[in-house]
């Protein structure tokens, strides 16, 4: 049997990939979470950088709960994963759209996260992201 078939499919319908964005891609994706709950677009960019590298696709096993897409949001509470059937699932979303290419989901759960829980949910934000911030900052496209 010859591998020539599966080599075409394999061309024709890559795998989905990871987008992995620039901190001023990233900015500009995030402009609509600019000032919520007074966080800035910097605070933001360097969360980001430290929860998910940037990465769409990240997903990191975090004791019984799995994190998922730039926010790392959980399957404990915020999302819902076949993984976890007992998660609150508060942002009434499948984990698995917060993997994806689109972030209209993403940012709508982590506004969420923000009324409920605050800025300080993501734990790099008051070590590593809350004072010092000019190398997160990002010109205007």
């Amino acid at each position: 049997m010859s591998l020539f078939p599966l080599f075409l499919v394999s061309i024709l319908f890559p795998a989905v990939q990871a987008k992995q964005l620039t901190k001023c891609a990233l900015s500009h994706e995030l402009r609509d979470l600019a000032g919520y709950r007074n966080v800035t677009l910097p605070e933001w960019t360097c969360i980001i950088f430290h929860v998910s590298g940037y990465d769409t696709q990240a997903k990191v096993k975090n004791n019984k709960n799995t994190e998922y897409g730039l926010f790392q949001i959980s399957d404990k509470d915020f999302c819902a994963s076949s993984r976890n059937v007992q998660s609150k699932s508060i942002c009434g979303i499948s984990c698995d759209k917060l993997l994806d290419d689109d972030l209209t989901d993403d940012i709508m759960c982590a506004k969420k996260i923000l009324d409920i829980k605050g800025i300080d949910h993501w734990l790099a934000h008051k070590p590593l992201c809350s004072d010092r911030l000019e190398q997160w900052h990002c010109e205007a496209p």
